[in-house]
Parts: C-alpha cells; sequence; structure tokens
C-alpha cells in the first residue's frame, strides 16, 4: 500500500515533457512544450510540463492547503513559544482559548499600534494573517478559507486568488492599524492596538469575489456573497475581540485588487511570478519577526549580557 502512495506521488509531481496538456489560464488544448496559448496568448500555458500536476492538486493548485497547513504550524509554534517565555496558554475570551500571549503574537508577527508604531514592526502588514489567538479562531478562519479560496481560484486563477488574498491581508491591518490610532473607541467595533488572523485576507476573497459578481454579472453570486458578509457583519457585532476594522479594509484591499486583476481576462505568467512574491514576503515577514524578537536572547545566550544588564 504504502509503494503505491509513493509511485501515485512520484508520478504527480514527473514532468510531463511530451503530449497535450490544458492552457492555465482558458483550458484550451495546447502542446506541452508551446510557447504561447493561441487562444488567450498566455505565455508558458504548460506551466513547464507541471500543470497536469498542480491541476491535480485542485483548482487552487494546492495553495489553500499551503495556507492552512501554515497557519496550523505557526499557532503551535506560537503556543510552544509562549509556554517557554512564561505566557502561558489563555483563554479571556471564546476565539482566545487555548491561545498564546500577546507578546508571543507579537514576536511572531502581529500587526496594529502597538507592534507598528512603538516597536516599528511595519512588516507586520503581511504576517498577521497567518497567526492566530486561539483554536477555534484558527478553526473558523480555516474553514472560511476551505469555502472561498476554491472559488476564487476558480474564477481568477491560482496566482491572482494569492494576490487578492495578500492584498487583502494588507490592507485590512493597515485600516485596522491606523484606526487603532486615529479613531475613538468605538462599541462593538474593535481597535487594532494588537490584531491577527486569517479573517483580514479571507474578508479580501470575499471582496475579489464580489467585484467579479459586478464585473461578470452574476446576480446569483452577488446574492449569495451578500448573505455570507452580513453573517460575518452580525458575528463581528456579537461576538467580542473581532477586528471589523480590519475585516472592512480587507474587503475594500480585495475588491481594489479584484478590479486591477480583472477575473475576465486570462491569468498571466507574471502573475504566478506575482503570487510566489507575495508568498515568499510573508514567510520572510514572519521570520524577521521572529529573528528580531529573539536576536537579543541568543546574543546574550553565545556573548553574555552587555555591561550594566542585569540577568
Amino acid at each position: 500500500m504504502l509503494t503505491d502512495e509513493t509511485d501515485k506521488l512520484s508520478g504527480m509531481f514527473k514532468r510531463q515533457r511530451t503530449g497535450s496538456v490544458v492552457c492555465a489560464s482558458c483550458g484550451s488544448l495546447v502542446g506541452v512544450n508551446d510557447d504561447v496559448c493561441y487562444s488567450c496568448g498566455r505565455r508558458n500555458p504548460g506551466l513547464w510540463g507541471f500543470g497536469r500536476a498542480l491541476r491535480e492538486l485542485g483548482a487552487d493548485f494546492g495553495l489553500v492547503t499551503v495556507v492552512i497547513y501554515g497557519c496550523g504550524a505557526l499557532y503551535l509554534a506560537t503556543l510552544l513559544f509562549s509556554a517557554y517565555i512564561g505566557e502561558g496558554i489563555g483563554s479571556q475570551s471564546l476565539f482566545s482559548m487555548l491561545g498564546p500571549g500577546s507578546q508571543t503574537l507579537i514576536a511572531f508577527g502581529g500587526s496594529g499600534a502597538v507592534p507598528v508604531f512603538i516597536y516599528g514592526r511595519w512588516w507586520s502588514f503581511l504576517s498577521a494573517g497567518w497567526l492566530h489567538a486561539g483554536i477555534l479562531h484558527l478553526v473558523f478562519n480555516m474553514m472560511a478559507l476551505r469555502q472561498l479560496g476554491p472559488p476564487t481560484a476558480d474564477v481568477y486563477g491560482p496566482a491572482r486568488m494569492v494576490i487578492i488574498y495578500t492584498i487583502g491581508g494588507v490592507v485590512g491591518f493597515m485600516v485596522s492599524t491606523i484606526a487603532g490610532v486615529v479613531m475613538p473607541a468605538l462599541p462593538f467595533i474593535g481597535a487594532g492596538r494588537l490584531t491577527i488572523g486569517a479573517s483580514a485576507p479571507i474578508f479580501g476573497l470575499l471582496g475579489g469575489l464580489m467585484y467579479y459578481s459586478r464585473r461578470g454579472g452574476s446576480s446569483l453570486m452577488r446574492s449569495a456573497l451578500m448573505g455570507y458578509i452580513m453573517s460575518a457583519v452580525v458575528m463581528g457585532i456579537l461576538m467580542p475581540g473581532i477586528d471589523n476594522w480590519a475585516h472592512a479594509g480587507g474587503f475594500a484591499g480585495g475588491y481594489l485588487a479584484g478590479i486591477l486583476l480583472d477575473p475576465l481576462k486570462p491569468e498571466r505568467v507574471d502573475h504566478m511570478v506575482m503570487a510566489g512574491v507575495c508568498l515568499a514576503a510573508s514567510a520572510i515577514a514572519v521570520a524577521a519577526s521572529v529573528l528580531v524578537s529573539i536576536w537579543p536572547l541568543i546574543m546574550i545566550r553565545f556573548f553574555g549580557a552587555p555591561p550594566g544588564i542585569v540577568q
């Protein structure tokens, strides 16, 4: 049985060098080695021979799974780090049940007014969407991602889905961070002093799908999205600790990204490059946060405390 699974995986990731494949953008039949799709003009429509293997991962090329596993791994890492530094495992609210402490979340890339304006961590706009305050926070967001990621990939293509997801998160956390400084504390809205979670980029997917429903004239999709949005708004009002500024900003960022990317035009190779940059930048942002946080501890561990510092 193990041999069969291994053969299946090796066959999935084996590069196809001859024959025909389906264009990654328009679905037309093209040669695996064709430089250009003659139907839509996309360059390298066979994705250098890996197109069939990627399609077996799903319409999103497995990117939703990557995000889910990445968020899950970081959640476990924050729990371990929080316990190690003595913050413990918190449960201040329903969504922070079995969650790490606030200093741990800042250390791993949480965003908001405190990390950005006090600690100068502007890159946290990219990293905060990969962190979660508790087990229910993680589960609800990953369920929403599983619902909205594949249809966004169907409409825009997997690469543009990643771009929309990233832009939605960045804009959402920027809006929340600024609101945490310039806006007064409002009931049921939440302030962005420390904000995390995949809901901001997920609302970016909602914004992108909403633009498509208007651009493509899909009233059925628009009705479904409005129902989804209204449910999220009601939950955001009733549940304490939800950052509605980030949700609104994420939706606006996703909608604007949808305008720029135009879902009625085929996906291009440069979109794949941009998606790769988005994923790489997010990973670097998380790594930068952790490194900045633990670097003083590393220096003390190997070189000792500077003069005047009491350990």
